[in-house]
């Protein structure tokens, strides 16, 4: 598209985006600047990653054909000499080079260490894309043209604000996770605070250099920004940028900032949360540039549905619980309705039915029982649940650690006095339990599905698949056959969505959710259709799934 003439790619990515396949990764970053340019409404979020720009849309407001129509007449006009805007933001950051791996990359690149940092902080790096993890941001430089490799055996623990670099990329860790670059140093800036107005320091399409520092002068100040910005967060002044340099304790740690029991309404307590409860609402949009998933209830039909039954919106916060087990106690009157998963609802010892709004009177204790049929069951409160908001979300995110923490016995968790709507007069409606024997679950076409061969196109759809004990809210991993491949190895990170069929060298694939990565490098064959997620969020260990093509868009 801007490199010799090339064009674009579009591949589909299931029924709610479009994967833009280039040439290059600075075809990428020039693509990118030219989408958000010319961004149409119902855009939900453009993801860069090292070959190509994921498109995810809100087909209500933007259909895929219109969102085609549109990335066909972007790239048709793609400027090949479109480079980095002079005043994109630069940052500087404070990096003292003390990196475990120092000396052995200075011996792999056959120069002294003194040389690797005259080099890796001599050079303007800028943000191609994130990933990994909210606020990683994967940097690339003219200056740099070295190809180092990883780590033969990954680290399970690598420190936050650790510096790294692992084949053409460089970047620094936001939190503290496995990792298998090879670290040059450390930083103390904060470059991921979800409380923050643009929470990812290191941004896509921002300009980055690494400041050499003693350890005294980065431990005080930890960042400074280029003269052209006083602030790396936009729109922020000098006293803001004081602000996001608190300490970690002090900016409330990466989950952000809990409401403290003086503003905090009298809702319910925790008694037991059994096997994992999390407060849930309809998740994030927007963010996912950003390294951040959209979490969110994984059925979120229940969810809607139980809050209709008390009143609420339906992207009210309300608790998912798995597998049951889950006990609270009212501290005032409230009205709660549960749907989803199927199971005994008992309220002070007295059986109660789901799908249905009943009043929790103060102090009586609410039991969800272990479920019979179906995962995850959703507690929807008159008036909604309160927590942390992040990026906008009650939502939990486990994989991420963003949002509240899962919910812990003795908890206690405020709620709203009003709501949207009266509770609506009982109806007889065909509710019942969820189906968890067999699902058939929708597949529209994935990008990589050429990557396969016939009989792994055949066999997807034929075999009975069957729900592993993988499976969380990060997705669901399947036995049965295995799925041929016609091409080996792994791809360049590409952006991922919920529903999206990774297939691992094993062969048999993982259905991602809503917690999960936001890019990968396993081959998609196909995507579950948005709609079919709710019946996967009910899949149990031993549920067995069918797989169907979904009708052409």
């Amino acid at each position: 598209m801007v490199n010799g003439g090339s064009r674009g790619r579009l591949l589909p990515m299931g029924d709610r985006a479009i994967l833009v396949e280039v040439a290059s990764l600075d075809d990428v970053l020039t693509l990118r600047r030219q989408l958000e340019a010319s961004r149409p409404e119902g855009v939900a979020d453009l993801v860069p990653a090292a070959r190509t720009v994921l498109v995810r849309v809100d087909p209500r407001v933007l259909p895929l054909a219109a969102a085609r129509s549109w990335l066909d007449r972007t790239i048709a006009s793609a400027d090949a000499a479109a480079a980095a805007p002079a005043d994109a933001a630069l940052v500087e950051i404070d990096a003292v080079y003390d990196g475990p791996d120092l000396d052995e990359t200075a011996g792999l690149l056959r120069m002294s260490a003194e040389e690797l940092v005259r080099r890796h902080s001599g050079a303007e790096w800028t943000v191609a894309f994130t990933g990994f993890a909210p606020g990683f941001g994967y940097l690339v430089s003219p200056d740099w043209p070295y190809d180092v490799p990883r780590l033969a055996n990954p680290r399970t623990r690598v420190p936050a604000g650790s510096i790294g670099v692992a084949g053409g990329f460089s970047g620094a860790y936001p939190r503290e996770t496995p990792g298998g670059w090879r670290l040059l140093g450390t930083t103390s800036a904060p470059l991921f605070d979800p409380d923050a107005a643009s929470p990812a320091l290191l941004a896509p399409g921002t300009r980055v250099r690494f400041r050499p520092a003693a350890s005294e002068v980065a431990g005080a100040s930890g960042l400074a920004s280029s003269s052209r910005r006083s602030s790396p967060f936009p729109g922020s002044g000098p006293t803001a940028e004081s602000s996001v340099l608190r300490s970690p304790n002090e900016r409330s740690g990466k989950r952000g900032r809990p409401r403290t029991d003086e503003d905090r309404r009298p809702g319910i307590r925790i008694v037991e949360p059994g096997l994992l409860a999390t407060l849930q609402d309809l998740g994030r949009t927007g963010a996912a540039a950003l390294g951040v998933a959209p979490s969110g209830a994984l059925d979120r039909g229940a969810l809607r549905t139980a809050n209709r039954l008390v009143g609420n919106d339906e992207g009210a916060a309300g608790i998912e619980v798995t597998m049951g087990g889950f006990r609270a106690a009212a501290e005032r009157d409230l009205w709660f309705a549960v749907a989803g998963a199927w199971g005994p609802i008992r309220l002070d010892g007295n059986e109660l039915d789901p799908y249905e709004a009943h009043a929790w009177p103060t102090g009586a204790e609410l039991h969800l029982d272990w479920f019979a049929h179906g995962a995850r069951a959703y507690l929807a409160v008159r008036g909604g649940l309160d927590g942390a908001v992040v990026l906008g979300s009650h939502a939990s995110d486990l994989l991420a650690g963003l949002g509240p923490d899962p919910l812990r016995a003795g908890q206690r968790i405020g709620a709203g006095e009003s709501a949207s709507a009266g509770i609506p007069a009982p109806v007889i409606a065909p509710w019942g339990a969820p189906a968890d024997e067999l699902l058939e679950v929708a597949l529209a076409a994935g990008p990589r599905a050429d990557w396969f061969a016939a009989s792994a196109h055949r066999e997807l759809f034929e075999a009975v698949w069957t729900v592993t004990n993988d499976a969380d809210r990060v997705g669901v991993r399947l036995d049965g056959p295995v799925l041929s491949r016609t091409r080996d190895g792994e791809l360049p990170s590409e952006g991922m969505v919920p529903g999206a069929l990774q297939v691992p060298p094993s062969g048999r694939p993982t259905i991602l959710l809503a917690d999960g990565p936001v890019t990968g490098g396993y081959p998609v064959i196909a995507v579950a259709t948005d709609v079919s997620l709710d019946a996967v969020a009910q899949a149990r260990p031993g549920t067995r799934v069918r797989f169907r093509h979904a009708r052409p868009i």
